[in-house]
């Protein structure tokens, strides 16, 4: 992150921010800030997590953050009681993980952003190249005028053929989308406790079974057999 820059609005370039998301289960949500201990709270500093929505608390979004600082970031969660969400049991459950490098190469109203390499939208030759602008002579004799966003590079020059769709510039995208599903399993910490006292009961018993030999072994030899 140290190396890598994204053009911002207006063509300049800055260092890359990430975002994330993650999607978990119905009942799973975001841990409480005053439940997390202080060392989590440091490692956390200036890394907000947030709900994607009041209906939707199981899902949560985080970012954009600098890069450079969360290469890792750390997600505290609070898993469910089925005792008091009856749709909640104990059982192995999925999360699904997302995250984003870099600006987006789309707008939310649908409009592309300078985060893109643009192609050439005719068929002809480049006539002219003032700034940002092109201008494409049709094998008509119309000159067909081109604006890209700046950004990129444009790799043309006057004098060049081009085809439709065609790259005319360079490819500023340094970023990228990335996913990964996890499965974690809610446990009953009854049947865990239970576990553990028939465990260390078969320990117990096996250890008596063994002293027993020894000591049956013992007295064999004390009487000469």
């Amino acid at each position: 992150y140290e190396k890598r820059y994204q053009p911002i609005a207006d063509g300049s370039k800055a260092k890359m921010n990430v975002g994330a998301i993650a999607v978990m289960p119905e009942g799973w949500k975001l841990a409480p800030r005053d439940r997390l201990p202080k060392a989590l709270k440091k490692e956390m500093k200036g890394l907000a997590w947030a709900p994607y929505s009041k209906e939707q608390p199981n899902i949560l979004v985080a970012g954009p953050v600098p890069g450079e600082r969360y290469e890792t970031m750390v997600l505290p969660i609070l898993a469910p009681d089925p005792a008091k969400n009856p749709n909640v049991v104990f059982d192995k459950a999925s999360i699904f993980f997302g995250g984003n490098r870099g600006r987006g190469q789309v707008y939310p109203e649908g409009n592309q952003s300078n985060n893109n390499q643009f192609f050439s939208a005719n068929t002809g030759t480049v006539t002219d190249i003032d700034g940002m602008k092109l201008s494409v002579t049709l094998g008509d004799g119309t000159v067909a005028t081109q604006e890209v966003l700046p950004g990129a590079t444009i790799v043309v020059k006057v004098g060049d053929s081009v085809a439709k769709d065609q790259p005319i510039t360079t490819n500023p995208n340094v970023g990228g989308f990335g996913q990964a599903e996890k499965e974690v399993v809610l446990q009953d910490m009854t049947r865990v406790y239970a576990y553990c006292a028939l465990s260390v009961s078969i320990f117990l018993s096996q250890l008596s079974f063994v002293l027993k030999k020894k000591q049956f072994e013992k007295v064999q030899l004390a009487e000469g057999f």
